[in-house]
């Protein structure tokens, strides 16, 4: 593989957005391998935009054993957990020891270096964050900040460790966790591993461009928020990890509050086969757009 791609598998998860597609077109606007899963009955529609053979048709015993971390099973969407938990095992039975799995509504990557948000036009920013993380025995999940919460203009540390990763997440395969919950999965499976005593790294040195799940219309939109708004979401959380969660009103609505000071005692252990070789770029230059 090309030193400028990533060495492990790209995943989305995607449901009733074979027209957006997102992540998809960034990704192959940048070039990057990727599979894209989808429940059997839109295998169809999502090939006839993307190469059939990306599209994965997701085991449905998946959504059947899925926990669901309430009593209402199938009567309601389960969000898009037994599709990661798919993948996952995916990977494995590829014989990889971690996997990429990303939101179907990513607009984009980025590189955020010297107050500059440049716009990555190849796998190179996986491959840093790949890199790093295998420096270390001890990370668990690892991911890029959300675009909007790393301002250009205000000091930002290039990573930031045992903090909730979201909507594109680099994972080792071997932890003994999976996803699990209706809502807030991402939230969940970062607690459980930070508790357990792992490190999860959230980088700013590279940025995904989210866009609002509420925004594209498919996904979650219509089976949750749309309908019964964040309290079942924010509730769900709470029950969760009643220890370090808490229900409050911002921005005209409800939301959770995790408190993640504990997990600061959560440290890095460096591999020590690990040899730094100097500066690696992974392939990206800077250059001026025509």
């Amino acid at each position: 593989m090309k030193p400028n791609n990533p060495q492990f598998p790209l995943y989305i998860v995607s449901k009733g957005r074979a027209d957006s597609r997102l992540t998809a077109k960034s990704l192959e606007a940048m070039n990057v391998p990727y599979h894209i899963v989808v429940e059997p009955q839109e295998v169809e529609e999502y090939s006839k935009v993307i190469d059939p053979e990306k599209v994965l048709p997701l085991d449905m015993s998946y959504k059947e054993k899925y926990d669901c971390f309430d009593k209402l099973g199938l009567s309601k969407s389960t969000g898009p957990g037994p599709a990661r938990n798919f993948v996952w095992e995916h990977s494995m039975a590829q014989g990889h020891k971690w996997h990429w799995v990303m939101d179907d509504n990513i607009n984009g990557f980025y590189r955020l270096n010297h107050n500059l948000k440049v716009p990555v036009g190849s796998g190179g920013c996986f491959a840093a964050m790949e890199d790093f993380c295998l420096r270390y025995v001890n990370v668990a999940m690892a991911g890029p900040n959300y675009h909007m919460f790393a301002p250009r203009k205000t000091i930002q540390k290039p990573f930031v460790l045992n903090t909730r990763i979201y909507s594109c997440n680099f994972i080792r395969n071997d932890v003994p966790f999976r996803w699990r919950g209706r809502y807030n999965e991402d939230t969940d499976l970062s607690l459980r591993m930070l508790k357990s005593g792992w490190c999860t790294v959230q980088f700013n040195a590279c940025l995904q461009y989210k866009v609002t799940t509420q925004v594209v219309k498919g996904g979650n939109t219509g089976e949750f928020y749309t309908s019964e708004g964040t309290y079942p979401k924010s509730k769900m959380q709470v029950d969760m990890h009643p220890d370090i969660s808490k229900l409050s009103w911002r921005f005209g609505r409800i939301h959770h509050h995790v408190d993640y000071t504990q997990f600061k005692k959560n440290k890095l252990i460096r591999n020590s086969e690990d040899k730094p070789t100097g500066v690696n770029n992974f392939g990206m230059e800077l250059y001026k757009r025509k």
